[in-house]
């Protein structure tokens, strides 16, 4: 039986309040696909789309079916964002790698376009992703007031309130705060890999000469030596009973 989705509250206020600032170059900007007049808005609302979910998509990561669909208005862009989130792309390179929570904070920034309120809401969503798996998730986050309010049918997610007028740096985006790997599957990678770019630089020939002390330089002495012990002794006290030959204190002396 499928659990309904538990409540959560915002941990400020200020995520109600609607921002009041004056427009800059860092501003989100709508991408729809109600106003693509030509193929080449079409193309980057498609693009908007995939960096949205993927952040990058590469040729083997497109779906040229479902782009055609979404050209032809058979689908719309909602349904094209639900197909990427269910794709196999989305499963094998982010869903696979991570827990509930990291995919539930996921699912939330890049469909809601916001932070999560607090841990939460990262375990309502968990709890929806535990029961009724991604496809009932992304569903419910779809069909979420807050999702049509603000984006619809047409138009592709973003970032909103990117900005903050009492800060001079905005928000960080999410593909930086929520990367694709986890911290155990980017230790298994070799993530973070350090690369030295500068100058190697050598040793002087001074370093390099022997002042006494190496024990490389005594090696040869030492090979010259006789044995100390011989094969015979040391197999002979092998099967010696050490125990018996300790002595104890017995009870009731």
């Amino acid at each position: 039986m499928a659990i309904p989705l538990l409540k959560y509250a915002p941990i400020t206020q200020n995520s109600r309040v609607k921002a009041f600032r004056v427009g800059s170059d860092e501003d989100p900007k709508a991408v729809a696909l109600d106003k693509a007049i030509d193929r080449e808005d079409q193309n980057f609302v498609i693009e908007s789309a995939y960096r949205q979910i993927f952040f990058h998509a590469f040729k083997v990561d497109r779906d040229t079916i479902l782009e055609s669909q979404l050209r032809d208005g058979q689908i719309t862009v909602r349904d094209f964002i639900r197909a990427l989130c269910l794709s196999d792309t989305f499963t094998r390179s982010f869903y696979n790698l991570n827990n509930n929570y990291r995919v539930a904070r996921h699912l939330v920034e890049k469909l809601l376009g916001r932070q999560v309120y607090g841990k939460a809401e990262e375990i309502a969503w968990s709890a929806v992703i535990m029961t009724k798996g991604v496809a009932g998730a992304v569903d419910k986050i779809l069909d979420s007031d807050e999702y049509l309010e603000n984006f619809g049918y047409d138009t592709v997610p973003y970032h909103r309130n990117r900005v903050v007028g009492s800060r001079e740096v905005g928000e960080t985006p999410f593909n930086i705060t929520t990367p694709r790997y986890d911290a155990y599957h980017r230790g298994i990678l070799g993530f973070p890999q350090i690369i030295y770019t500068g100058t190697k630089r050598s040793l002087p020939e001074r370093a390099r000469q022997r002042r006494g002390g190496y024990p490389e330089d005594y090696l040869p002495w030492v090979r010259t030596l006789p044995a100390l012990r011989t094969g015979a002794a040391s197999s002979s006290n092998a099967g010696m009973d050490y125990l018996s030959k300790v002595p104890y204190r017995s009870i009731g002396r």
